[in-house]
């Protein structure tokens, strides 16, 4: 029979030892052989010293120590000793007990055991024990069975089964009462994966759960006990058929999931509207719910880009709405119903992306409502603009319009107006007579026989809600010789006119103070209405809405380019090498209202220009009074608004000297400009008062 290596490594290492322990202390007591062999020794006792000291793997230590020990004390002896045949008895004597003994290499094989001569397989099954003893203590057969599984796999983290229930309607689902087996001994070493591995199940969370076990009359608690809970069946079942409230809990109110810490409350399928509402909550000191809007859509099988994921936060609720197609998409005719204001001045303006009407106002609890309508071309804009023109005619509103360059929808509009011009120069003169309904207004005497701030509820009041609409205002506003006068009158209405029942709605591109916009026009605009913002180029959107005063943590994430959703088989057209059909571009009227801090989407109603619009407007335009008009004659600000500037109207005409002066006639043109902007901005150091708009006006036209 073989043997290992180490051990006949050892065996020759003895034979050829005993001759050196036996000629080196009679040849040479003070060789090097010899002494290497005394060292040998002494380092041996050191050794086996430490190795009593220590008190751990002392004996194993010593054995293994044993042969250098041994070997250095036959040395000595062999050097006291008379003759050689002493010496070689005792050296053939300590090769022998190596021989026997061998210390060295199975005292270094604690960890090792020879394999077992195998048997045949039924001789083995024969030899086993059919099942582990466990004791009876009338214990019901499933807690038995359970006991004799647990057993079996070795009682996992020396735990003894106390009881087990299984659940109804499984058959492998149980909940399992474990103790240590020692008392008095806090559990440990007890993990998931020996529990599954004991049963044969998955260490899933969901499969096996550790809970806790409280103290209880007649049943100790604590460390030394724990609650197992083993659900391979129910995991199996949530998995492939969960509920709602398990679906939810899984994918969407998971640490990791969309809505994280929320619970499911009901889902309601509008079938009319087509579109499915999931209510759930978070706990009252979670706070508002953290929603994650891509990884939502992404559960949901959407998008967040196709616009049909919409979520709606209320406290610590929230509802997500996910429509079959795209609200945005959609296309909402406006009717006279839905323009008309009702008895608190709302009117619906369209209907945001969870299916509410978008409402704005004709006035505010402070006022006259303003307007500020911001859209790129083709956005929508003028859409919008006929939509508020509407709807304060509808209240009885006289409108005027003014907008920087004619088209064939803003010229529609005008048929619908008390007044209605282009270009820069109308829109001054458009200003300056609605600055002087501001001081005219202010004067003039209610039923009561007191005058009053306009307001809707008061009864008696001599005069009509002025709406003024100003449409492509910034290129007005930059205008060389109209320009600043225009912004400084149109910054006087925002923060006057209100009083006066008039409203200034302005109607352009951009509210970017560096595009002309004065900081205090915007936050007049803003704070005494509901802007509207549609479709605004990605990169501006963070920018628009800031100049908006929204909080960063508000600021919506940019509409997509179109909300139809993109024509399946991409794969088939690259293979045959056909082109991409065009986008639907259909986000004209698409946006944000901003009624709150909180922008929300938006789609604006449709007012059909080819159809034609009349049956959005009251048959009669309103007027101004007799009163009015004439009080504006007096002040010369009454008349054709087409004409071109009269004398004197915009500053004093230059005088023969002044053209001695200039050498030619260029000069002259550009100075008559410098001269016009020096007054305008003259006038924005010195307006503060409607009283002091008109001072400066009769002044500029000598009256």
């Amino acid at each position: 029979m073989s043997v290992p290596r180490s051990v006949a490594v050892e065996r020759i290492a003895y034979t050829l030892a005993a001759p050196v322990l036996d000629a080196a202390p009679n040849l040479s007591p003070d060789g090097a052989v010899n002494t290497s062999v005394l060292l040998a020794g002494a380092a041996g006792i050191g050794g086996a010293l430490l190795a009593v000291k220590s008190g751990e793997g002392t004996g194993r230590k010593l054995v293994r120590l044993s042969p250098v020990v041994l070997g250095a004390a036959i040395d000595v002896a062999a050097m006291y000793t008379p003759g050689l045949v002493w010496d070689a008895l005792l050296a053939s004597a300590w090769a022998a007990a190596g021989w026997c003994v061998l210390p060295l290499s199975r005292s270094a094989r604690r960890h090792h055991r020879p394999a077992l001569p195998q048997q045949p397989r039924a001789a083995a099954i024969e030899a086993a024990p059919a099942t582990p003893v466990v004791v009876d203590d009338g214990a019901d057969p499933f807690t038995r069975d359970v006991r004799m599984l647990w057993a079996r796999a070795g009682a996992p983290g020396s735990t003894v089964v106390v009881h087990v229930d299984r659940h109804p309607g499984t058959q492998h689902d149980l909940t399992m009462l474990l103790r240590a087996a020692e008392p008095g001994r806090p559990i440990t070493g007890l993990s998931e994966a020996g529990v599954a591995a004991a049963f044969g199940v998955d260490d899933r969370p969901d499969v096996v759960r550790f809970a806790p076990v409280v103290q209880q009359p007649g049943r100790q608690g604590g460390p030394g006990w724990l609650e197992v809970r083993l659900t391979p069946d129910e995991a199996l079942r949530r998995r492939k058929d969960p509920t709602l409230q398990e679906w939810w809990a899984d994918r969407l109110g998971g640490e990791r999931g969309p809505v994280p810490g929320s619970l499911f409350v009901e889902r309601i399928r509008d079938k009319e509207r087509k579109v499915t509402h999931f209510r759930a909550q978070v706990p009252q000191e979670q706070g508002e719910p953290d929603v994650s809007l891509h990884t939502l859509a992404g559960v949901l099988g959407t998008k967040y880009d196709e616009g049909r994921l919409f979520v709606t936060i209320d406290g610590n609720e929230v509802l997500v709405s996910l429509w079959d197609t795209s609200p945005l998409a959609q296309v909402f005719p406006a009717t006279r119903e839905l323009l008309t204001p009702d008895a608190d001045g709302w009117w619906v303006t369209g209907y945001l992306g969870n299916g509410q009407p978008a409402r704005n106002r004709v006035y505010t609890d402070r006022g006259a409502a303003h307007g500020l309508f911001v859209a790129p071309s083709g956005g929508g804009k003028t859409q919008l603009m006929a939509l508020n023109i509407a709807a304060d005619a509808l209240y009885g509103a006289v409108v005027m319009l003014a907008t920087e360059a004619p088209d064939e929808k803003t010229a529609a509009l005008g048929r619908h107006t008390f007044t209605y011009g282009v270009g820069a120069l109308y829109m001054i003169r458009l200003l300056r007579a609605v600055v002087a309904l501001m001081e005219i207004r202010g004067e003039m005497v209610w039923e009561d026989g007191q005058c009053h701030d306009w307001d809707p509820e008061l009864p008696g009041c001599p005069y009509r809600l002025l709406a003024a609409y100003l449409d492509e205002f910034l290129s007005a506003a930059r205008d060389g010789l109209y320009g600043a006068e225009i912004m400084d009158l149109a910054e006087l209405v925002s923060v006057k006119g209100r009083k006066y029942g008039v409203g200034l709605n302005v109607a352009g591109q951009s509210i970017y103070v560096q595009d002309g916009f004065t900081q205090l026009l915007v936050e007049n605009l803003r704070d005494n209405g509901i802007p509207v913002v549609l479709k605004v180029a990605p990169k501006k959107v963070t920018d628009m809405f800031k100049a908006l005063g929204i909080p960063a943590e508000y600021v919506p994430d940019p509409l997509p380019r179109s909300f139809s959703p993109g024509e399946k088989g991409r794969i088939e057209r690259v293979m045959r090498g056909e082109p991409e059909p065009p986008a639907d571009s259909n986000t004209g009227g698409a946006g944000w209202i901003v009624e709150s801090k909180q922008p929300e989407v938006l789609r604006t109603l449709y007012m059909d220009f080819k159809a034609g619009i009349d049956d959005c407007f009251p048959s009669v335009v309103a007027h101004l009074t007799d009163y009015e008009i004439r009080e504006l004659e007096v002040r010369d600000l009454w008349f054709d608004w087409t004409v071109p500037p009269r004398p004197g109207e915009f500053g004093p005409e230059p005088t023969d000297e002044d053209e001695d002066d200039s050498e030619d006639d260029a000069p002259k043109k550009s100075g008559g400009k410098r001269r016009g902007n020096s007054k305008t901005g003259q006038h924005r150091n010195t307006v503060a008062t409607p009283r002091q708009a008109l001072e400066a006006i009769k002044h500029l036209t000598n009256s």
